[in-house]
Formats: structure tokens, C-alpha cells, sequence
């Protein structure tokens, strides 16, 4: 594995802490942030970069956006935390501006993307037993093969990443996984009349920003009503502008049985996330049967309906569709021999490597940092590059330059 040679004193210190004192559950590109503004992180050491990486699209709204550290700094002045033991004057002012932002009757507030995932299993569960009829403990969820919902006990159970499952289990049972974009075989599960529903990320993004074919949410949600079964999008990486629209399921038209948001739902200022469904299926939800002591509190209800606002008021969807698309036309204009695909919609977008060196996705990130640029490898051979949403053509232009001199290390 290559390794930086020049790295500060200032930035080894950093990283050796963490090393002795962290677990080590991630492998990051060794930079040391401490500060961001827009499109914009620098390192301890002063440097500059360009976010390539948006915290997973959690930075959909550029780091730091003035707006939204208004909301965050005043609201953190008044009130906090109640718990749902109590109301709060935000939990309902929010629960009306994200419905009626989404179109659902109801929505259920929590904290990180994988509790909305487990939320919205639940709730599809719930209303399997008591509104579809399904048996009691056979109901069963399909998801798509090499799906990414998150790293807790039940979603992992239905992962096809060995690094995510190998020696966790015993797995939760109730989940069948099938090929993504792939309609027959969706079909074909749905014969089950156990079937409750259909977890699906409109676009897989860890899985190196797999695009389905144009249709293939349309079918699949047609499919879903037919055979009486939810369709559950999984749009905490998709959804708020990312790919051009509000929801990526906005390109074809569907609405979700069951949305789940996260990650810019906060603009990456807290974990905010929620599941937003109709009283058919919310209802069936009592008191005591599912909750969160920072699920809906007054901090994340401000800042979550200011991150919103920002989305529209800024345009943002708008700017991620022109923006990817002169990055993807830019990147192909490179003519790379390293780089087979370059895929995405708005300004969720990857490149696939080809390189007989393993290692090339890696080593080009680190020589992408060492020129001003953060990316970060997906499964080896991918590399997405999705940055915040407030970014211009201008640096567009700047960070497709800072790409093609990059490459020159995979020569």
C-alpha cells in the first residue's frame, strides 16, 4: 500500500491518535480536516481541497452553510433536547413543513440513516401483520443484491458484502435479496404472498453509483401495487437534489409507499433522519412500540426544516444536473486509459478503474489529495465523485484539470 511521504508532523499527530485511541473500523485517506465553507475542506496544515465526497452526500447543501449554522447556533441557544416525553413547539411545526414538503400524511422522526432503514422495516412489518394479513413472523422484505441500507444486526443480515457480515451473526431472518434492475426477478418474488415489501436504493450508491434502466423504478413500483406489497425507497444518499431532482424517484414519476431521508436532511450539521409514509401504514405504530430520545428533537426540527428551505431556495437540484452533467462529459473527454465507466446522475457520480494494480483507485486518490482534491475508493476499483450541490462550472472546470493530472500516477 503506498503512503504519503509528505506528511506533516502536525498531521501524523492527529493520525496517530486515533490509531492508538480509535477503533479501527474505517480506513480513510489520511488528511486531518478542520475547517469547510462550501464546496470547500482545509487540513490542519492550512491546505485546501474540494470535497469530492460531500460526507456521503450529507453536504448536499456545501459545508457549513450560513443559513443553516443560523438555525443550528439560535436554536441551540433556547432548547435542545425535551425527549418525546414532552412536546416541543418545532417536533409539530416540523412534522407539517416535511409532510407537506413530501406529500405523506405522516412522518416519523430519528437520528441516523440506518434507524430510519430499521423504522421503515418495522413499520412495513407492522403493516404486513395487521392491515395486508400476512401470518404473524412470516413476512418477508425483498432487497436488491448488493444493496447498501447501512451496518446494523438486521440490515447487514441482508448484505451481500462479506466484509459487512463475516462473523456478525447469527442474521435476522425475513429478508430475500434479489438482482438490482432486474424486473423478472422482482416479478417473479412478488408471487410470495408473504411479501410485504420492497426495500430499493433508486440508485446504488456504495455499490459504486449503479444506475438502473430508465423504467425501472416505474415497473417496479407498478409491480409493487399490484401485488399489495410497499415499495420503500431507500433515498438517504439519492434524495434532497442530489441526482437533479428533489428524490431520485422523481425521475420516473414514483412516490414511495415509504420514504426514507437522512444525511442532508441536517445540510451535515447533525444526524437528522425520518421515514415519511401515509396513517394507513404510519398508524399502525402505537405508543411505546418504537422511539428514539433524539428522534424529533427541537435542535435537529430547526435545522432539518432550514436545510430544506436552503434546497429550494438556492436551487440546488437544478445546479446538480448541470453540474454532472459537464463533469461526466468532462471526465469522458479525458480520453483516460484508467478510467472504463464514468456513470451517475446529477452529482452522484463514479468512475470505474481499470488498472492491473489493485491498488490504482487508492493510489489515485491519494495523488488527488496531494493536488487538491478529496475522493475516496468504493470496492476497489470505483471512485465517486459527488460534491456539494453549491458548486460552479468554474470549479468544475478546476477539479476535472486536478483529475486528468492525477491519472498521470496510474501511467
Amino acid at each position: 500500500m503506498q503512503t504519503l511521504i509528505n506528511m506533516s508532523e502536525k498531521t501524523q499527530y492527529y493520525l496517530d491518535l486515533e490509531e492508538n485511541s480509535g477503533a479501527h473500523n474505517y480506513h480513510p485517506i489520511p488528511v486531518v480536516l478542520t475547517r469547510g465553507k462550501g464546496p470547500h475542506v482545509w487540513d490542519v496544515d492550512g491546505k485546501r481541497y474540494y470535497d469530492f465526497l460531500s460526507g456521503y452526500s450529507a453536504v448536499n447543501q456545501g459545508h457549513c452553510h450560513p443559513k443553516i449554522v443560523e438555525a443550528l447556533t439560535d436554536q441551540a441557544q433556547k432548547l435542545t433536547l425535551t425527549s418525546r416525553a414532552f412536546h416541543s413547539d418545532l417536533l409539530g411545526e416540523f412534522a407539517k413543513y416535511i409532510t407537506d414538503y413530501f406529500g405523506y400524511e405522516k412522518v416519523l422522526p430519528m437520528n441516523a440513516g440506518a434507524e430510519g432503514v430499521e423504522t421503515a422495516i418495522k413499520l412495513c412489518r407492522k403493516w404486513a401483520y395487521e392491515i395486508k394479513g400476512v401470518e404473524e413472523n412470516k413476512a418477508v422484505i425483498i432487497v436488491c443484491e448488493n444493496n447498501f441500507h447501512g451496518r446494523t444486526t438486521s440490515i447487514i443480515s441482508f448484505s451481500s458484502d462479506p466484509s459487512a457480515k463475516k462473523n456478525f451473526g447469527p442474521y435476522t431472518p425475513g429478508f430475500k435479496a434479489i438482482p438490482y434492475n432486474n424486473i423478472p426477478a422482482l416479478a417473479e418474488a412478488l408471487k410470495d404472498k408473504n411479501i410485504a415489501g420492497f426495500l430499493v436504493e433508486p440508485i446504488q450508491g456504495e455499490a459504486g453509483v449503479v444506475v438502473p434502466d430508465e423504467g425501472y423504478l416505474a415497473k417496479a413500483k407498478t409491480l409493487c401495487e399490484e401485488a399489495n406489497v410497499l415499495f420503500i425507497a431507500d433515498e438517504i444518499q439519492t434524495g434532497l437534489c442530489r441526482t437533479g431532482k428533489m428524490l431520485a424517484c422523481d425521475h420516473e414519476n414514483v412516490r414511495p409507499d415509504i420514504l426514507i431521508l437522512g444525511k442532508a436532511l441536517s445540510g451535515g450539521m447533525m444526524p437528522v433522519s425520518v421515514v415519511l409514509c401515509d396513517n394507513e401504514i404510519m398508524m399502525t405504530i402505537k405508543p411505546g412500540e418504537h422511539g428514539s430520545t433524539y428522534g424529533g428533537n427541537p435542535l435537529a426540527c430547526r435545522v432539518a426544516m432550514t436545510a430544506l428551505q436552503v434546497l429550494k431556495e438556492e436551487s440546488m437540484a437544478d445546479n446538480a444536473t448541470q453540474m454532472g452533467e459537464l463533469l461526466r462529459r468532462e471526465l469522458k473527454a479525458l480520453h483516460s486509459p484508467h478510467i472504463a465507466i464514468v456513470r451517475g446522475k446529477g452529482l452522484l457520480n463514479a468512475i470505474v478503474i481499470k488498472h492491473p494494480d489493485k491498488e490504482a483507485a487508492w493510489k489515485l486518490c491519494l495523488e488527488l489529495k496531494e493536488n487538491g482534491l478529496l475522493a475516496k475508493p468504493t470496492h476497489g476499483d470505483k471512485i465517486r465523485f459527488s460534491p456539494p450541490l453549491v458548486i460552479n462550472e468554474e470549479q468544475i472546470m478546476e477539479c476535472v484539470e486536478i483529475i486528468r493530472k492525477s491519472l498521470k500516477v496510474l501511467d
